[in-house]
């Protein structure tokens, strides 16, 4: 592979260069499966954590939180930073941080060390993901191709959580919890090793271009105030403390001195002008909301799986294997071909009303339930839903993206779905918790308590998949219509901001 200037997209006609776009795109989607399987993969391994290393039931959530906060909170500057300094570089760089960090997580013999290790490993995921999409759609500038490419990572990103349920099981159960760290190290050389070779060396605009360091720091210190508010003192003492509130004005205070900052500045961090988009905001705000359906699904499932239904961790990710495969065959092979066929929003919208009714049935599941008559049609028509729904929606995330802004688009997208996700678990769990609580003083059952916290759960995702709906019936555009304000806005665009392909084209093709 030849270097070549910053961002320019790589000539498609040469069958052989088009075989390696393909490959490159596989290993970038390695890197992400590596970063989505570790996110869920220490749920299942929590107890055995819990046990080995002594941790209390109130410091436990720590193991996941101290990964969270760092994930969520660097999202948007690493995204940035691959328009600056190269997403390949950003990348792989991602990838060693990550990757060391997996082997002290595994090594780690105190609670310490192992949330220390997390934090780190936090870092090193928010740097590998965030630039990822940005370099498919430079990789693959023609629409077609563009929305095929994108149902592959939108599968990789969104199957990964029921994979690493799965995985976490089996190395639990089989050898011990030290292994689901252990497995990212020949996981992550090989990426890197094969990243390196395959991925194009992009140069980057350079921090002259873009260096926005009061920026950086705001946003970064909200992001993670934020995201500390939500899975500490919001979770722990209620919404309406003290501490969770003064936090949560200094982290809304703090984001308003970046919006202000990012109409001043120069050379902005973010600008605001990827918002001009409908498609581009909508998107993010439906991706926002409708995590929070999927997290609760699998989150609050993986519970009822095991505390209502008796299921051992290897059972409860065999569960959650029709999400994966239905997800998976949608994604790769057909999602392409009705995003092209029929553009972006009519494809995005079935899936999510798919995935409100799988909500809605999961609500109705009961204490003696079957998994063929209770959780199986759950589990189908999550899996066709989201196959549906978020290859479409990175579509239409990054449709309104410049090449020069392809790695910030892509940081926002995924720190939306971490933000929204994080926020709509910590009230899903807490108020799933407090309906249980009620419930027990009522002189119900355990089980009937704890289903009926799950029950309220299922139907708050609801709501949320529910809103995304309206936001996309009501906010992004037709096909048409976007297309035609797209050519308006580029009339007044220089050569150095051409736009990629918006998701309109895409429903031009056949």
């Amino acid at each position: 592979m030849h270097d070549h200037p910053p961002f320019d997209v790589p000539a498609t006609t040469d069958p052989s260069s088009d075989r390696t776009r393909w490959i490159a795109l596989y290993v970038l989607c390695v890197g992400v499966l590596m970063i989505v399987l570790d996110a869920t993969v220490v749920n299942v391994a929590l107890p055995a954590i819990q046990s080995d290393l002594g941790f209390a039931q109130s410091s436990l959530a720590w193991v996941v939180n101290a990964y969270l906060i760092a994930f969520g909170g660097l999202l948007l500057l690493a995204g940035r930073l691959g328009d600056l300094v190269g997403r390949r570089s950003v990348f792989l760089a991602g990838l060693a941080i990550f990757t060391v960090a997996s082997l002290a997580c595994g090594l780690a013999q105190s609670q310490e060390m192992l949330v220390a290790a997390r934090f780190v490993q936090g870092i090193g995921g928010a740097l590998t993901s965030a630039v990822v999409l940005g370099m498919i759609v430079t990789m693959f500038p023609e629409p077609r191709e563009q929305a095929k490419a994108i149902g592959v990572y939108a599968f990789v990103a969104s199957a990964g959580g029921a994979v690493g349920l799965l995985v976490g099981g089996v190395l639990t159960q089989s050898i011990s919890w030290h292994w689901i760290f252990f497995v990212n190290l020949p996981i992550g050389l090989a990426t890197a090793a094969l990243a390196w070779r395959m991925l194009d060396k992009d140069q980057g605009l350079g921090f002259g271009r873009g260096a926005d360091i009061p920026g950086a720091v705001l946003i970064t210190a909200s992001l993670m105030l934020f995201v500390y508010t939500i899975v500490k003192p919001a979770a722990e003492d209620g919404w309406g403390s003290a501490q969770a509130l003064g936090l949560g004005a200094v982290a809304i205070a703090l984001l308003v001195a970046f919006l202000v900052r990012q109409k001043t500045a120069a050379n902005p961090l973010m600008p605001l002008r990827i918002f001009k988009s409908r498609n581009v905001s909508g998107a993010n705000l439906i991706q926002a909301l409708s995590v929070v359906g999927m997290f609760g699904m699998f989150f609050m499932g993986a519970l009822y799986f095991q505390h209502v239904l008796h299921y051992d961790a290897l059972e409860t990710g065999l569960a959650f294997l029709p999400v994966t495969i239905l997800m998976g065959g949608l994604s790769v092979r057909y999602s392409e071909r009705l995003v092209t066929r029929f553009g972006a929003r009519p494809t995005l919208v079935p899936g999510l009303g798919l995935i409100l009714l799988a909500l809605l049935l999961f609500a109705r599941a009961p204490v003696d339930g079957t998994y063929v008559v209770d959780v199986l049609p759950v589990m189908v028509l999550l899996g066709v839903g989201a196959g549906l729904a978020f290859p479409a929606l990175m579509n239409l995330a990054m449709s309104g993206a410049t090449p020069s802004d392809a790695g910030l688009a892509s940081g926002l997208v995924n720190t939306t779905a971490q933000v929204g996700g994080a926020l709509g678990l910590a009230v899903l769990a807490t108020l799933s918790t407090t309906r249980t609580e009620h419930l027990t003083a009522d002189g119900e059952s355990t089980a009937s308590a704890l289903l009926g916290g799950y029950h309220l759960a299922f139907l708050i995702g609801a709501g949320f998949t529910a809103a995304a709906i309206v936001v996309a019936l009501t906010v992004l555009q037709a096909p048409a219509r976007a297309q035609a304000r797209a050519a308006a806005q580029d009339l007044g665009d220089g050569p150095e901001d051409r736009r990629l392909p918006a998701e309109p084209s895409y429903s031009e093709v056949g």
